[in-house]
């Protein structure tokens, strides 16, 4: 208020606002800064940051979470054989229980310590539930405590409208689903493809849904999660249909059904949300997860063992997974120059070079023999390196000057 009254008195002075303007415009801003409507909202906006403070501060705070929370289960595990029934019941409770009263009673004046409290709580709840089914030898199914977990995560979400919370819920509610899905679909042939599919289309779904969103925080971490889970899924779609020792057969009809609602049906639903933002790329992911698994060639090697012989399948992509990979890449690129996101489009560059890379290595590196082989990844690094890097800045100059001229217009 100072400053705007200094400002107020220097516009009179000038002659741009008259004595009765400045008047009106002083009292609505100190009834503003007074409304506790404004007030809330501006402590959501804040959810994880403390009024005035910086990056290194919300570093320090999710660090200090993630010690606390580490610092505990390391406790809790070193004494656990030690404790009985009961005591082992009633630590859990405490840790869930202390760390969120703790949060309640910061939220008013420390919001940032509040909201890591918090969220350490609802992490601790995962373990405690976990705890909880051992301890009392409920019968077992994993991923029941995964759904059990994101209840909570939806719960804390709903009452403290954190971006804490918020990330913990969208990112349990996937992994409760994938749990699901894993679980049918354990040792039968054809599961990591599914689960590859499954972790392409929902870290394309989170790429791009969250972009242009204002909670930062929120949208940071879901990105680089999604970004690990991207190539994470790629890796598995490459091992397409390869039979394990102990694989009974392929996935029976209804875990295809219930997959195939995992993989796509859901994944599209929610774009219905953000439709323009994330409907085109998250199909693109789906064709691109379907394709991949049949880009290989299969041959069974022969093997002898004494008198007994035996075989077995064996698998790896053909030249077809090269380029498939390499145009899904630079559709990423695309799609982060038309939504003007740096990151997408850095993402997709990454994506590029490490699919060149891999081909080299693959197709090339064996063929030509070590001294050339490593002639030819110097090359590869500082002129493929050189190229990628020039282009990467020249697309962002690009978009930023479309940005520059939309806001002229």
């Amino acid at each position: 208020m100072p400053d705007l009254e200094s400002l107020l008195k220097r516009w009179q002075a000038a002659g741009v606002v008259d004595a009765e303007t400045a008047s009106r415009i002083l009292a609505y801003e100190s009834a503003s800064a007074r409304s506790p409507a404004i007030a809330d909202t501006k402590l959501a906006d804040q959810t994880t940051r403390i009024a005035g403070a910086g990056w290194q501060a919300i570093v320090a705070l999710v660090l200090g979470g993630i010690l606390l929370a580490c610092g505990v289960v390391l406790f809790v595990s070193a004494h656990w054989d030690e404790l009985g029934q009961a005591a082992r019941y009633a630590v859990v409770m405490l840790m869930v229980t202390i760390f969120h009263l703790g949060g309640a009673m910061a939220r008013e004046k420390y919001r940032g310590l509040s909201s890591a409290l918090h969220a350490v709580g609802t992490v601790s709840t995962g373990a405690a539930i976990a705890l909880v089914g051992q301890i009392f030898n409920i019968q077992e199914h994993w991923p029941a405590a995964v759904l059990l977990w994101a209840v909570a995560a939806l719960a804390g979400w709903i009452l403290l409208q954190d971006q804490a919370q918020e990330i913990l819920t969208l990112l349990l509610f996937p992994a409760w689903i994938l749990c699901e899905l894993s679980y049918a679909a354990d040792s039968h042939i054809g599961d990591a493809v599914y689960i590859g599919r499954f972790l392409v289309a929902w870290a394309v779904l989170y790429l791009t849904v969250f972009l242009g969103s204002e909670r930062k925080i929120a949208r940071g971490i879901l990105f680089a999660v999604s970004a690990i889970a991207a190539i994470s899924g790629v890796v598995l779609l490459l091992q397409s249909w390869e039979a394990g020792y102990g694989y009974r057969s392929y996935l029976p009809l209804h875990t295809r059904i219930w997959g195939w609602i995992d993989i796509a049906v859901i994944p599209l639903f929610c774009t219905l949300f953000r439709l323009r933002k994330s409907f085109i790329p998250v199909v693109v992911a789906i064709v691109f997860g379907i394709a991949l698994p049949w880009c290989n060639h299969t041959w069974r090697e022969y093997y002898h063992y004494g008198n007994a012989q035996g075989s077995w399948a064996r698998s790896e992509p053909n030249l077809l997974a090269y380029p498939l990979l390499a145009v899904f890449c630079i559709f990423i690129i695309w799609w982060g120059m038309r939504e003007a996101s740096k990151a997408l489009v850095n993402y997709g560059i990454v994506g590029f070079a490490i699919t060149v890379v891999w081909f080299y290595f693959s197709d090339i590196f064996d063929k030509v023999g070590r001294s050339l082989g490593l002639i030819g990844v110097g090359i590869l690094f500082l002129a493929g390196g050189w190229a990628l890097e020039k282009t990467r800045r020249g697309l962002l100059t690009h978009m930023s000057q479309a940005r520059a001229q939309e806001a002229a217009q």
